[in-house]
């Protein structure tokens, strides 16, 4: 069985949407348990209509819910110890859940996750990776928000945790690594990245391939396996690919009922339409993983329907079931110990 533990009230619509979400996600994977963490009077009434999900899940009722402006340091200050974020993320640092799963709110859930599991051992920053869809299948893409700006080891790390994810989640071998840069010469770009680049290629990791660097029209590409940058320029590219999604879905719908010709064409094209908007549905692929903590955190979009929760879940579910933290453990633990002299006579 993985253990899940979810925060219902996180999201846009609470309860309302994640606990039909989790029960999509047990359909489709009856070796899930879950914990649920939610405040009673609200969760009751949606438990109602899914038995199954109700017989299958131990509830705990907390005292409060984080809301969604709520600033980090506010969150963390009101909510430890007693809201339902702090309580799902806690079930994982005591052992009673495997992962935990919330769509609340970005800042406050990584606030309280960094405070509550704490980082791996030489994990300076964690990382917060999206999986994102391309041209060959899907990529992984990190940082994407969880701290703006980092230097040449930050990067680094985060090489070492998206090629773990990829191995979890896609079972290759030996991902392929890129750095995110204006260019994919190596005289161009800022500094830490051009650095971040000389220690990939010096370090010849057995578990991953570096591919040098890439550029913003390689993530739809799909050109690597895994596309490494600083969470500044991560968040706006991953916003941006949201909006363009939504963008062409638009001018689709309109263009398909402005006439009675596009009216009849979209009928005999209907199957390719309907495989292109399951392809531009961005609750296909919800679910961003926290790296670099010590235990998996989702965090899953806020506005995300219960096709969306039920994703996040089954990545959260990919990532214990595949062992990735201990992947993490793993790479960081051979990669550091290449970084420490070798001991001499003298030393030893």
């Amino acid at each position: 069985m993985i253990r899940i533990s979810l925060d219902l009230m996180g999201g846009d619509f609470g309860p309302q949407v994640v606990i039909p979400g989790a029960a999509k996600a047990l359909d489709r994977h009856p070796d899930i348990s879950f914990v649920f963490y939610g405040l009673k009077e609200q969760c009751d009434p949606v438990f109602a209509k899914f038995p199954k999900l109700r017989e299958k899940s131990v509830f705990h009722d907390c005292e409060l819910a984080v809301s969604m402006e709520e600033k980090p340091s506010q969150a963390l200050r009101r909510g430890r110890y007693v809201s339902t974020m702090w309580r799902s993320i806690e079930a994982v640092k005591t052992g009673d859940a495997d992962v935990a799963v919330s769509a609340g709110n970005t800042g406050a859930l990584m606030a309280m996750a960094k405070f509550c599991l704490r980082t791996m051992a030489n994990i300076e920053r964690p990382a917060i990776a999206a999986i994102w869809p391309t041209l060959k299948g899907e990529s992984i893409v990190l940082d994407v928000g969880a701290t703006i700006g980092a230097d040449a080891q930050q990067l680094m790390d985060f090489a070492l945790m998206g090629g773990a994810m990829a191995r979890a989640l896609f079972e290759i071998e030996r991902p392929t690594i890129g750095l995110l840069n204006v260019g994919v010469e190596e005289v161009k770009g800022q500094e830490e990245v051009k650095e971040a680049g000389r220690l990939l290629r010096e370090a010849n990791i057995d578990s991953l391939e570096y591919s040098g660097f890439v550029e913003g029209n390689d993530l739809g590409k799909g050109t690597v396996d895994v596309v490494v940058t600083e969470g500044f320029s991560g968040n706006i590219a991953l916003k941006t690919a949201e909006g363009t999604a939504k963008q062409i879905a638009e001018y689709l719908r309109a263009a398909m009922s402005r006439t009675l010709l596009a009216r009849i064409g979209y009928l005999f094209a209907k199957g390719a339409f309907d495989m292109l908007r399951e392809k531009l549905d961005p609750s296909k692929v919800n679910g961003g993983v926290f790296l670099g903590l010590n235990g998996i955190v989702i965090k899953s979009h806020g506005g995300a329907n219960a096709e969306g929760i039920a994703a996040a879940i089954e990545v959260g579910y990919d990532m214990a079931k595949n062992g990735l933290n201990q992947k993490i453990e793993n790479d960081l633990k051979k990669y550091h110990a290449k970084r420490l002299p070798p001991m001499g006579p003298e030393a030893a």
